[in-house]
């Protein structure tokens, strides 16, 4: 296994800078996930990890050893794409031992670890099978199978789970999770998917326009954004200007339409501001003495376990929470708003 450092990671392409100081790390048996739109650097970052694209500058080590003059075959690492590319002329256990067959490994050896890696993956009964004759999430099982075989330093995924449907996609991730944490291997992931990200991952990246705009845990991604970008790519939020921001020990003392509270954020805000709510922080109250905000219930729609309710305020702006599914509210309605205000965030704000 091994831990990886990168660090000022930069790459161009003509007059367009793909990667523009990327640094991270792994400690040995974590999952970091590198987390973004399309175009955002992530999937160059981790061909420069693999060693498909050469970097113009920065480094990588692992176990604190440079790797970028290591041609990719020699690296020992273990790749997954979102394109499975089997082989269809061979059976699960001829794609999954092909490394090893190049490798002229021994067939009892061969043997031996084909089978561990299709334990590892849950493919028991399927060596005889060929591609076509298994589903799509299985084959994406010999994929994982195929690279874990060869025992790699470290696991690159790039959006392995894009071409599975919804159920198939859960069913997948969490079987990488398990055969991550059960191998100890320490692997690189990457996905446009929030709740991938937040789900599987020791550690997350948010990148945005070729640079790391938060490395962090996943709670800490989600409770805590460094800005907007951050924390509209990690799940629904509300953003409320703040009128006031005064710092205070340990947060800030805000006003925030027409409420005041005393929230933490982001360490050093001196002017423009705003709040983060997600909205498991929020509840409609039961009576108006409880309430911070008073606003108007324009749009609701019944999810089955909730209620998705959207608020809007006198001074225009809109807050979206969950209701519980049996609490009668009707569009129209006057609702009476609370905040847990441990769980709201202030941050910078973003000046158009």
């Amino acid at each position: 296994m091994a831990a990886v450092e990168v660090r000022d990671l930069r790459k161009r392409y003509g007059s367009f800078l793909a990667l523009d100081g990327v640094s991270l790390t792994a400690q040995t048996g974590q999952l970091v996930t590198l987390l973004g739109p399309s175009g955002c650097g992530k999937s160059t970052t981790l061909r420069c990890l693999a060693g498909f694209l050469d970097p113009d500058g920065g480094s990588i080590s692992i176990d604190g050893s440079d790797i970028l003059g290591v041609p990719a075959n020699r690296r020992g690492f273990g790749v997954v794409f979102q394109n499975y590319a089997l082989f269809p002329h061979m059976t699960v256990a001829g794609n999954i031992g092909y490394g090893l067959k190049l490798q002229k490994r021994p067939k009892t050896e061969m043997a031996e670890r084909i089978a561990d890696a299709m334990r590892l993956v849950r493919l028991q009964g399927l060596e005889d099978r060929y591609p076509r004759q298994i589903s799509g999430g299985q084959q994406q099982r010999v994929a994982l199978a195929r690279a874990l075989v060869l025992r790699p330093r470290l696991l690159l995924l790039d959006e392995p789970l894009a071409n599975l449907d919804a159920r198939l996609r859960d069913e997948v991730r969490w079987l990488i999770r398990d055969v991550q944490q059960e191998s100890g291997i320490t692997a690189f992931y990457v996905t446009h998917d929030q709740s991938e990200a937040m789900a599987m991952s020791d550690m997350v990246a948010v990148m945005k326009e070729g640079r790391v705009a938060q490395f962090a845990t996943p709670r800490e991604i989600y409770q805590k954004p460094v800005e907007r970008y951050v924390a509209d790519f990690t799940g629904e939020a509300n953003f409320l200007s703040c009128t006031r921001v005064a710092p205070v020990a340990g947060g800030y003392d805000i006003e925030v339409a027409g409420a005041h509270l005393r929230v933490a954020g982001v360490p050093g805000i001196r002017d423009r501001a705003e709040l983060l709510l997600r909205p498991e922080a929020l509840s409609i109250a039961p009576d108006t003495g409880q309430a911070l905000f008073q606003g108007r219930v324009e749009k609701l729609a019944f999810l089955g376990a909730s209620q998705h309710c959207e608020v809007r305020l006198p001074d225009g702006g809109a807050l979206k929470l969950a209701v519980q599914a049996n609490r009668p509210v009707g569009v129209g309605d006057q609702a009476g708003i609370r905040i847990d205000s441990e769980h709201a965030w202030l941050m910078p704000e973003v000046r158009q």
